[in-house]
């Protein structure tokens, strides 16, 4: 039987503090499952516009309200680097289920690009609108 030595081992909590470096690639993953997310959540903030629209004056200038005040402008100008970001996480998975730039050293430039592009992206589309 092997000896396991299990008294100094670190506990798999711990490693991300001391012995683990977190990946570019796996934090772009993580990162692309969350804008996800925080898209459906922006769909619904836009839904909830419409129907307010449809519902009456009054319930609309309150949700109009909301949505274009400060908070509101946060939230869809983060939305709008959200979708950006996923957009480009769904090309960069499609050059990888092409076969393509499946190397770790351009798998991490390729995270790095969609953090800048979206950053950039985000900009331009606020400066436009």
């Amino acid at each position: 039987m092997a000896d396991v030595n299990r008294g100094n081992r670190p506990l798999s909590p711990f490693m991300f503090v001391k012995y683990y470096r977190l990946q570019m690639t796996a934090f772009s993953s993580v990162m692309v499952r969350i804008t996800g997310n925080a898209l459906i959540a922006a769909s619904f903030l836009c839904v909830w516009w419409l129907l307010a629209a449809a519902t009456g004056p009054e319930y609309f200038e309150f949700v109009d309200w909301l949505i274009r005040s400060w908070v509101g402008d946060i939230v869809m100008f983060l939305s709008v680097w959200a979708l950006w970001y996923h957009l480009g996480g769904g090309i960069r998975h499609l050059i990888w289920d092409a076969g393509y730039c499946l190397d770790v050293d351009v798998s991490e430039k390729m995270g790095w690009a969609m953090i800048i592009g979206a950053t950039i992206l985000t900009v331009l589309t606020a400066l436009v609108v």
